[in-house]
């Protein structure tokens, strides 16, 4: 590494400090030295991230409430008709995806005012920034995903 790559990095590493949660980016949270993890900033930062999540969850569902109530027109054409329903029941099978990553946002965020979010539920280990980032209601680390994984390959469930 060249010295001005590591001033770069050193000067990411503590951006975070003068910035509000909603503010930082994932590359920040990222650079935060390993003996912060979950910090106060990182805590506010995942339950923002959250909370984001959840609200546009939340617009989506009332958007297909509108969406299947205007297409409630009967159509006479029976091929049409069968598009429009193909369309709603995909549209619905989304919205029960998301309905159950609402439940695990709210766990989620019920760990971050616990102080329990980060840590894996089944060694205690730290699940990791990266991985959070890019599944923020992880909980398990990757090796434990991984054996859960293989045991229900293996054994089913």
């Amino acid at each position: 590494m060249t010295d001005t790559s590591l001033k770069k990095d050193a000067k990411l590493a503590n951006s975070w400090k003068k910035k509000a949660p909603e503010d930082l980016t994932d590359a920040e949270v990222l650079a935060m030295p390993e003996s912060e993890y979950m910090n106060t900033a990182q805590m506010a930062f995942f339950r923002h991230k959250l909370t984001l999540l959840k609200d546009d969850i939340l617009s989506n569902a009332g958007q297909t409430a509108e969406h299947l109530r205007e297409d409630a027109v009967v159509t006479p054409d029976p091929a049409d008709r069968a598009t429009i329903e193909e369309e709603h029941a995909l549209e619905l099978r989304t919205r029960d995806r998301e309905r159950k990553l609402l439940k695990k946002i709210e766990q989620s965020i019920a760990l971050i005012d616990a102080g329990d979010y980060g840590y894996c539920d089944e060694t205690g280990e730290p699940i990791g920034i990266g991985r959070l980032l890019a599944r923020p209601t992880a909980t398990l680390s990757l090796e434990a995903q991984q054996r859960r994984e293989m045991k229900q390959k293996l054994f089913g469930d």
